[in-house]
């Protein structure tokens, strides 16, 4: 199984706008990564957001350039929602999936499955990077890849996805 976490690209700030939209250099970040993870092969099956502005815009990105669908809404991927909420929600997935949140929620998530701590930091995330995590035939979730708006030059990927 395949999971693909990703945190939101870069948003507002509060004082510019309360409900947080992603600024235009935020949704370049998120177009830029989601077509060169096209260019991988990334293709998730569904692309689920914690329905916060900001994250549902990237959602709708990377659904599109990734082909997954609509993007929709899932319980467990607020800021501050327990890691493990989300995790329970992993179980009835079959087919590789992508979640679309915030931080702290993201960094837990990711050290629980990997490492069974969700206070741990098992990864850094970055505003608008996918994490590609894989679960083994034992069971044993592990990070893969990390791919993050900065490690792609600008215009060095096809206009669209394949």
């Amino acid at each position: 199984m395949e999971l693909y976490l990703v945190q939101h690209g870069q948003a507002t700030s509060k004082d510019e706008d309360a409900v947080r939209p992603l600024t235009e250099g935020g949704r370049e970040d998120v177009v830029r990564v989601a077509r060169f993870a096209a260019t991988a092969g990334v293709r998730p099956a569904a692309v689920y957001h914690s329905g916060k502005l900001r994250a549902r815009q990237t959602a709708e990105i990377l659904a599109a350039e990734l082909r997954a669908g609509e993007a929709s809404k899932a319980p467990g991927l607020l800021p501050n929602d327990d890691p493990a909420a989300a995790a329970g929600m992993l179980d009835s997935l079959d087919s590789p999936a992508m979640l679309v949140g915030h931080l702290p929620q993201l960094s837990g998530l990711c050290s629980l499955l990997v490492a069974g701590d969700s206070e741990l930091q098992v990864v850094r995330f970055r505003t608008g990077g996918i994490v590609g995590l894989a679960k083994d035939e034992s069971g044993t979730w592990g990070v893969n890849w990390m791919l993050t708006p900065d490690v792609i030059p600008r215009g060095s990927q096809p206009q669209n996805s394949p």
